[in-house]
C-alpha cells in the first residue's frame, strides 16, 4: 500500500477514535439522537480504517498455488466491506434512531453546551483528517476533478477515506444544526431531523462506494493514459510490425496484468523472437512499472479479424 494511503488511513483512524469517544461522552450528557448517530458513525469509521489497514497487509502476502496472481484484490474486498459497514452501521442506524426519536413525545436535550463544544472540536479533528487525505491524494488526482478521481482511481483507500471524511464533516455540521435548532425553537424534532439527514448522507456515500468497489473487484482495465503508454512501448520495439490485441486488468492497485497479441517481423528465428518478446516486456515495464505479469503472444494479423485492441 502506498505511503500516502497509509498516512491518510492512520490519520483518519486516530482522529475518528478520539472523536467517537468525545461523541459518546456528549451523548451521555445530552441524550441527543444526533450525537448518538454521530458517535456510532465514528465507531464505524474507526473500524473501517482498521479494515483498510488489514486489507493493505493481506494484499502483500506471497502468491500461492491456489492464488497464483497473489492477493492484490484484498484491498478492493475490504474496501467493499467498509462500504457495507458504512451503509448498515452508519447510515441505516442513524435513520432508525432519528425515526425512533420522532416518535418519542417530550424528548428534550440536556446540557446542550456539551454537545456544541464536542461537535465543534470534532469538526476540527475531522477537518484535519480530510486535509491530510486530500493532500496525499493530490499527486494521484492530477488535473482531474475530485469526482473523477473517486470514480476512476484504481487505489481504493484514498477515495474511501476522502468520502468518509467528507461525510463525517458534513454529518457533524448537520448534527450541529439539528442541536442548535432544537435549542432555538424548543422543538426537539429538529435533533431527530438532523439524525435522519446524517443517515441519508451516509447511505448515499455508501452506495457510491459499493458501486465503485464492486467495479474494482470485478476487474478494471488500465486507465487510458496508462494504456496508451503500453501501446507506445510495444510500438517502440523494432521487430514489432503490428499490435493485434491488447487487454489489461488491475489485480491490485499496484499490479497490472497485461496481455498482448503482437505481430513480429516474420523473418525472425526462434531465438530472435524470444529476444524480441523480452524487449517488448522490458519496454512496457520501463514505461509502466506496475505492469506485472505480462503475457505476449506472437501471431499474424488476420484481415478477416481486425485489431481487437
Amino acid at each position: 500500500m502506498a505511503s500516502g494511503s497509509t498516512k491518510a488511513i492512520y490519520t483518519a483512524l486516530f482522529a475518528n477514535l478520539a472523536i467517537a469517544i468525545m461523541k459518546f461522552v456528549g451523548w451521555f450528557f445530552t441524550q441527543s439522537s444526533s450525537m448518538l448517530a454521530e458517535a456510532v458513525h465514528s465507531v464505524a469509521d474507526t473500524s473501517n480504517q482498521a479494515l483498510l489497514i488489514l486489507g493493505g497487509r493481506r494484499s502483500r502476502m506471497e502468491a500461492t498455488t491456489r492464488h497464483e496472481f497473489g492477493y492484490g484484490r484484498e484491498r478492493y474486498f475490504w474496501a467493499f466491506v467498509v462500504a457495507l459497514i458504512l451503509f448498515s452501521l452508519g447510515g441505516v442506524f442513524a435513520i432508525y434512531e432519528g425515526i425512533h426519536k420522532l416518535g418519542e413525545a417530550g424528548h428534550e436535550l440536556e446540557n446542550v453546551g456539551w454537545a456544541v463544544a464536542i461537535l465543534v472540536l470534532a469538526i476540527g479533528f475531522e477537518g484535519f483528517a480530510l486535509r491530510t487525505a486530500a493532500k496525499e491524494a493530490m499527486p494521484l488526482k492530477g488535473s482531474s476533478s475530485w469526482w473523477e478521481f473517486i470514480r476512476r482511481s484504481r487505489n481504493p483507500e484514498l477515495p474511501v477515506v476522502l468520502l468518509e471524511d467528507t461525510g463525517a464533516l458534513t454529518g457533524l455540521l448537520l448534527a450541529l444544526v439539528g442541536v442548535g435548532m432544537s435549542v432555538i425553537t424548543g422543538d426537539s424534532r429538529w435533533d431527530a431531523y438532523g439524525t435522519i439527514a446524517i443517515g441519508v448522507l451516509l447511505v448515499s456515500i455508501a452506495v457510491i462506494l459499493v458501486i465503485e468497489m464492486k467495479s474494482l473487484l470485478i476487474g478494471e482495465s488500465a486507465r487510458e493514459p496508462v494504456r496508451q503508454k503500453i501501446v507506445e512501448a510495444i510500438a517502440a520495439s523494432a521487430p514489432v510490425t503490428a499490435l493485434i490485441h491488447l487487454r489489461t486488468q488491475h489485480i491490485g492497485p499496484d499490479e497490472l496484468l497485461v496481455a498482448a497479441k503482437i505481430e513480429f517481423d516474420p523473418s525472425l528465428g526462434n531465438e530472435a523472437l524470444t529476444d524480441a518478446i523480452d524487449a517488448v516486456e522490458d519496454n512496457i515495464r520501463a514505461e509502466v512499472p506496475i505492469a506485472d505479469p505480462i503475457y505476449i503472444e506472437p501471431d499474424f494479423m488476420d484481415p478477416e479479424h481486425p485489431d481487437l485492441g
